[in-house]
């Protein structure tokens, strides 16, 4: 009698492939192809259309001697570290104390998360108008009496990135809170009544045992977070428009008037594939630590 023949491996699962098939033609036609032209032509002398007239790195030479581009870079780069921080450890705290069965804790959850929920054009409108000098929170305490109260941040281009920050903090702290409380809610039983037992303190445990534990989680957040602050753009442009002149230029903000207002194409496209390429920086070691040593173990 002969053997059975082994089924092909190409045909598991076949029905969940066929269901796939649409989007990952999209995905290869749209994100990879559309990367692809956007690399391509950013080395090109392309103005208000694209051409095929390729300059070498002539576009990126002028990229990075442009101040309104450093700028924006630092602009990213101080926002980026801050709101990471600040995010990752004010969120983990408060995960830490939702964590401890308190009540009302499904009502303190969703004021929490109730920021993420808004756009970014609501949250950048809602905050111009709460740090307005004339309308606003400085407007509110000095009409109670306090007339040296100062709180203007939106007008001096020192503090303009703050401005950005607080708002920028203030929606997706809640966010980072319910991942963290996620990864919480994960952590066995049986650890925190071993350290119990052992007497050791509750915020060494969370230090040496819990964090340790929770490296996926902080992980993820982190890329979350990360690709979320290189792509910004909505909230600066709802609240300060980039300016005082270009004290609160981002990245994405120099593509877009690049690309749409000022007709430079080539210019556009290669701030793009800077950000393109921060964005790979960002996700190959994530996908790297999630799934290549998993597949070594």
């Amino acid at each position: 009698m002969a053997d059975d023949a082994k089924p092909n491996p190409y045909f598991k699962n076949l029905n969940a492939k066929v269901a796939a098939m649409p989007m990952i033609f999209t995905t290869l036609v749209v994100f990879v192809g559309c990367s692809l032209w956007t690399v391509i032509y950013s080395f090109s002398a392309s103005r208000s259309l694209p051409v095929n007239e390729f300059v070498g790195f002539a576009q990126y030479d002028r990229l990075f001697n442009t101040s309104r581009w450093n700028k924006s870079v630092e602009n990213i780069a101080i926002y980026g570290v801050v709101s990471l921080c600040f995010s990752l450890v004010v969120g983990f705290v408060l995960a830490a104390l939702m964590d401890q069965k308190i009540r009302f804790e499904n009502t303190f959850r969703t004021i929490y998360l109730y920021p993420f929920a808004l756009s970014f054009i609501v949250t950048g409108l809602v905050w111009q108008w709460i740090l307005n000098p004339t309308l606003g929170l400085q407007k509110a305490v000095r009409d109670m009496g306090w007339e040296s109260f100062s709180f203007d941040l939106i007008s001096h281009r020192d503090t303009v990135i703050y401005a950005l920050l607080i708002a920028g903090i203030w929606q997706g702290t809640g966010f980072v809170m319910a991942l963290m409380l996620a990864g919480l809610r994960g952590v066995d039983d049986d650890i925190w009544k071993a350290a119990r037992v052992d007497g050791i303190p509750k915020w060494k445990t969370y230090l040496f045992v819990v964090i340790p534990m929770m490296r996926g989680v902080f992980v993820t957040t982190l890329v979350i977070i990360a690709s979320g602050i290189v792509r910004l753009y909505d909230l600066v442009v709802a609240l300060t428009k980039g300016g005082p002149g270009i004290a609160s230029e981002v990245p994405a903000k120099y593509v877009y008037d690049f690309m749409f207002e000022r007709g430079n194409v080539g210019q556009a496209l290669a701030a793009s594939t800077v950000m393109l390429t921060t964005v790979l920086i960002i996700l190959i070691p994530w996908v790297y630590l999630e799934y290549g040593q998993k597949k070594r173990v």
